[in-house]
């Protein structure tokens, strides 16, 4: 039983305000498996106070003191690193290897790359007489979600640090251990005082006094859209920096040259992985129609070879987070069925042997029509849905079909092609035949998934400000 109950401010756990406590469960097997204390807009305040003492010094530092404490975080990350991928199965589902080779590792990546970035990092250039100065945005807010819970702390903090903001982060009480252990990390790395503040706590609580606090300069969200309009408009009345990674209904256009068993299987494993808790998931497939039993047979073989059950084990799929995230896609999947899409496999219910936790099957619908709510509704969960599509042409406007704009996905034989049809698809991130991540790639999306990047040196952008001093190289007096 864990007891994550102080908060870190200023460089010390203390203890909340107005102590309340919150039980955190075990997806696995829906038993309380801890506890959490949740802070207040009193909390936040002594948190952001800290911060902004603290910005008047880390603001100043040099390229090479913040490279050093990124370096010095990394060394004790590695050492928590089982931790972390323990956390990460117990609080959220992740099966454990997935926690080991990704959930966990994709925290020292963040922080190596911010190190590699801010190396070489121009934050002054001169034009003629005028200097272009980068200049740190001043004290930061966090807001971060449950299904990528590391990945999503750090790709924010690492790039704040780097470029001399100070932070609070209000890590998801859903899954909130490993945000816990993280913090526990910079303490032990010699963070100073008051740069990184962490506080446990509801959207409500602690979520909107970060987003409204007229002493934080920047606020960044991670989560839903519905979330996600909430946090611009408590921020908006102080004119605060908004940076939002939100929902997506990602369309996954398969061309009729694909190798079939290679795209459509890679594309429903890629669903499956995180038990589909991914909002970059390549959920909508589109398949050429006259290869749509094709697409069925082996959408249907590669989800029913996929194991489920406790992450603990040697299985591939975990539970998903809740009995609210359980209940919310278990209503998608009966709308589905009842819209008229073809159920392939997997429905409603737990799958077969497993009577306990908020494990889904792995499920695909073919048949679908954009206009179905499977196809338009981000399920977040192991669901698939596959559409048909007669021409590229329309396989693009129904992959545009949609308020989100995330992600992409596009497989085929030929490069001149599938670049036409990446050069039209409005999504911030369009990979092909299965490329792998990129941690210099920017990460963000268009349209109601968000705004700003993610990432490498386009993260750095967000944590910014610009100056322009005029006539900081004056001109030679003639002779």
């Amino acid at each position: 039983m864990r007891e994550y109950l102080k908060f870190y401010i200023d460089g010390q756990w203390v203890d909340p305000v107005a102590p309340k406590q919150l039980d955190v469960i075990n997806p696995a097997t829906e038993e309380v498996c801890g506890h959490i204390s949740l802070g207040t807009a009193a909390d936040v305040d002594k948190a952001v106070k800290a911060a902004r003492k603290a910005f008047a010094t880390w603001s100043l530092t040099s390229r090479e003191e913040r490279i050093d404490v990124l370096q010095r975080i990394i060394a004790e990350y590695q050492k928590r690193y089982g931790d972390l991928a323990a956390a990460i199965t117990e609080e959220m589902g992740a099966p454990a290897s997935l926690s080991q080779r990704a959930q966990a590792a994709i925290g020292i990546g963040h922080l190596q790359t911010a190190i590699e970035v801010l190396k070489a990092y121009k934050f002054e250039e001169d034009r003629g007489p005028t200097r272009i100065v980068k200049e740190p945005i001043g004290v930061c807010g966090f807001i971060t979600p449950w299904n990528w819970p590391i990945n999503q702390i750090v790709c924010k903090v690492a790039p704040a640090l780097a470029t001399g903001c100070t932070m609070v982060l209000k890590p998801s009480e859903v899954a909130p251990y490993s945000g816990y252990i993280f913090s526990e990390i910079m303490h032990a790395a010699g963070v100073p005082a008051g740069v990184y503040n962490m506080i446990n706590g509801d959207g409500p609580g602690v979520g909107a006094a970060i987003s409204a606090h007229p002493d934080i300069d920047m606020v960044s969200f991670t989560g839903s859209t519905r979330a996600g309009i909430e946090v611009a408009k408590a921020a908006a009345p102080t004119v605060k920096r908004v940076a939002q990674e939100l929902g997506g209904k990602s369309p996954n256009i398969i061309l009729e040259d694909a190798d079939m068993k290679k795209a459509v299987g890679g594309g429903v494993m890629h669903v499956m992985q995180n038990s589909g808790q991914s909002c970059n998931a390549p959920t909508r497939m589109l398949v050429p129609s006259k290869k749509m039993e094709e697409a069925i047979a082996i959408a249907k073989a590669t989800a029913e070879s996929v194991t489920v059950g406790d992450p603990n084990g040697n299985v591939q799929m975990g539970p998903v987070v809740s009995e609210v995230q359980f209940k919310k896609i278990q209503g998608l999947i009966q709308k589905g069925i009842d819209e008229g899409a073809t159920l392939v496999t997997g429905g409603v219910g737990r799958p077969e042997g497993i009577e306990k936790g908020y494990f889904v099957k792995p499920t695909v619908f073919a048949n679908v029509t954009n206009d179905m709510t499977i196809a338009k509704e981000e399920i977040f969960g192991p669901v698939v849905s596959i559409l048909g599509y007669d021409s590229v042409d329309e396989a693009v406007r129904v992959g545009n079909d949609t308020e989100y704009g995330l992600a992409a996905y596009i497989s085929g034989s030929d490069q001149g092609k599938i670049r036409e049809v990446a050069a039209q698809l409005r999504a911030g991130q369009v990979a092909i035949n299965g490329a792998g991540g990129d941690l210099m790639a920017p990460f963000g999306g268009y349209k109601m998934s968000g705004n700003g990047r993610e990432w490498g040196d386009h993260a750095f952008a967000e944590f910014l400000e610009t100056k322009a001093v005029l006539g900081y190289t004056p001109a030679q007096a003639a002779e």
